[in-house]
């Protein structure tokens, strides 16, 4: 089993979720979380005061998933959320050792 955690733009959030559910992914979680990469946020004109805005919105998405579904859901995810522009997000890809379902007790793959 794989984690799979995907940082994108909060617009492209239904649209990652559409592409993960059509390649069979049955459950996600999401975060909202705030960051910055190379584009190191911008400047905002309030009120007459410059400020830098340096932590831009973001949506965090977390999955897991079976081996054998890994590329196909990063796949997914990498189509839906490109945009183009700077700031499109990251993938980052984790080994699970273990997944148990609180409710039946369910283990590995069956659990997720």
């Amino acid at each position: 089993m794989k984690k799979i955690e995907a940082i994108i733009k909060p617009f492209k959030l239904d649209e990652v979720k559409d592409a993960l559910h059509e390649v069979g992914i049955k459950g996600i979680t999401v975060l909202e979380a705030k960051g910055f990469g190379r584009q190191k946020g911008h400047t905002e004109l309030y009120r007459g005061a410059e400020y830098v805005v340096d932590f831009l919105p973001k949506v965090k998405i977390e999955v897991v998933v079976d081996d054998n579904a890994v590329e196909r859901a990063v796949e997914a995810i990498q189509q839906a959320a490109y945009t183009a522009r700077i700031g499109d997000g990251k993938i980052f890809v984790y080994p699970i050792e273990e997944a148990i379902r609180i409710r039946t007790g369910e283990t590995g793959a069956d659990a997720i």
